[in-house]
């Protein structure tokens, strides 16, 4: 009987002595490893709280133009200011003790907050130093820009990015509509429940049909692919016949007549890009959209949304010619275009982009500094050049006229994408200076109509000022 108790014993204190061990393991996991991460968590109530004692660092532009700045009231509580308000809300966010943080508010949150601090991982014993001051975030967007791509939207719901094709570095990316962030927490009912989804940012995590701004990766594809040439023509009597039950129609059922792969471009030949894909086949129209990385996310940092591809595989003959003219179950982001633009603008490197240059540390030294990376190479700088060619034509001379500046060559595409839900969304895609690009753009205006008439002119209008 001694005996069993005595074993008993030993068993539950061995136990116990396991939990212990478990326990503190995990602990110190906690306190060393993901303490960094649950503090500066967007949805940690304590650490939101906890902030209304800190003076948060700012954010800033490319210029020091001041997006989001900490001021203490009468009480000794540090409250959030938003100088643009909903100009530049989609890329600050919002900071709120009840509903989190989001945007460049929480991607950068531990810096902004003071959190990142080396003493913070000691937990409790780490309030014995308390960050009073958080880092500032300087940022590659141009307030200036940004309030006139705001501006050239209009009353609309939509987006524009506006990206510097040779870094990557974002320098304007708005979504309408918006909201005020600093009024979050009042309005946040109304904000959350809207039809028109003021909180969702449309630049990096809006899905469209592309429509015909699409054109330009099949044609560069076709090339490579060896699938046509310059110089091969092409028959558009208005409408293109697929098996035995299936016509693609052209916009207006308007025959082109004979033309060549860049004059059907130009006029934006449905025929024409439908038949190229067929002669691409499912394998080759695969391949090409994960050569310029529509299958990956680059910019995490913003939440951005995943693009939706077909399964080609599984695409009938009519469904594959409607990719080919960017319809179907084909949606992107508007970043992922400005992306498609800026690679041909570049001799067919895509850089990564990036909305954030450095984190200033309260002295002012720098804690961590983002530098342009090229993020893919999926064309040669000889094949890139043929296209942005054909694309100076489309400005010059097809549906992008109203996107033409004077003294300036733009290069450029239209899209008007027809979907389920309403009228067709407006499309336009380019660079500029054609000869040496300092911007790509992408503009999307939903339910817009047509993409010559709409989305090229604020286009045009968001260019000019990035020139100036």
């Amino acid at each position: 009987m001694h005996k069993d108790i005595s074993t008993a014993l030993r068993k539950t204190a061995a136990f116990f002595l396991v939990m212990m061990a478990v326990l503190l393991v995990y602990i110190s996991y906690i306190q060393i490893i993901a303490s960094d991460t649950l503090a500066s968590h967007p949805l940690n109530r304590r650490s939101a709280e906890l902030l209304r004692q800190i003076e948060r660092g700012q954010l800033i532009d490319r210029n020091g133009e001041k997006l989001a700045y900490s001021e203490q009231d009468e009480n000794g509580i540090y409250r959030r200011e938003y100088p643009l308000g909903a100009i530049a809300a989609n890329i600050t966010g919002y900071t709120s003790a009840t509903y989190g943080l989001a945007g460049l508010e929480g991607t950068y949150n531990r810096y902004l907050s003071g959190l990142a601090n080396p003493e913070r991982r000691l937990g409790a014993i780490g309030q014995l130093w308390p960050s009073k001051k958080g880092a500032n975030v300087v940022l590659t967007i141009d307030s200036e820009l940004q309030k006139a791509a705001y501006k050239a939207l209009g009353s609309r719901r939509g987006a524009v990015v506006v990206l510097n094709p040779k870094t990557g570095a974002i320098l304007a990316m708005v979504s309408k509509p918006s909201f005020d962030p600093g009024t979050v927490d009042t309005e946040w009912g109304t904000l959350s429940s809207a039809v028109s989804s003021p909180l969702l940012n449309r630049a990096v995590q809006g899905l469209y049909p592309p429509g015909s701004i699409i054109k330009v990766l099949m044609a560069e594809a076709s090339l490579q692919e060896k699938i046509t040439t310059n110089t091969k023509t092409y028959r558009c009597e208005g409408l293109l016949k697929i098996g035995s039950d299936y016509v693609l129609h052209e916009a207006n059922n308007q025959a082109h007549g004979k033309i060549d792969l860049e004059q059907a471009l130009v006029v934006s030949c449905n025929v024409t890009f439908g038949q190229l894909a067929l002669d691409l086949g499912r394998n080759n129209m695969a391949k090409t959209y994960t050569r310029y990385g529509f299958n990956k996310i680059a910019m995490p940092d913003l939440n951005e949304q995943p693009v939706v591809l077909p399964d080609f595989n599984r695409l009938g003959d009519g469904d594959l010619a409607q990719t080919g003219i960017g319809q179907g179950s084909l949606l992107v982001t508007p970043i992922k275009m400005a992306m498609l633009a800026a690679t041909f603008a570049n001799g067919g490197t895509t850089m990564q982009p990036y909305i954030v240059q450095k984190v200033l540390a309260k002295d002012g030294t720098t804690m961590e500094e983002f530098s342009p990376a090229s993020w893919l190479s999926p064309v040669s700088g000889a094949l890139a050049a043929q296209v942005s060619k054909m694309m100076v034509a489309v400005v010059e001379e097809g549906t992008g006229s109203a996107a033409a500046i004077s003294g300036v060559s733009v290069a450029g595409k239209t899209g008007t994408a027809e979907n389920p839900h309403g009228a067709p969304h407006a499309w336009f895609i380019g660079f500029a200076p054609a000869s040496n690009p300092e911007v790509a753009i992408a503009v999307v205006v939903e339910n817009g109509g047509s993409g010559g008439g709409i989305a090229a002119p604020v286009a045009r209008q968001v260019i000019s000022q990035a020139l100036r």
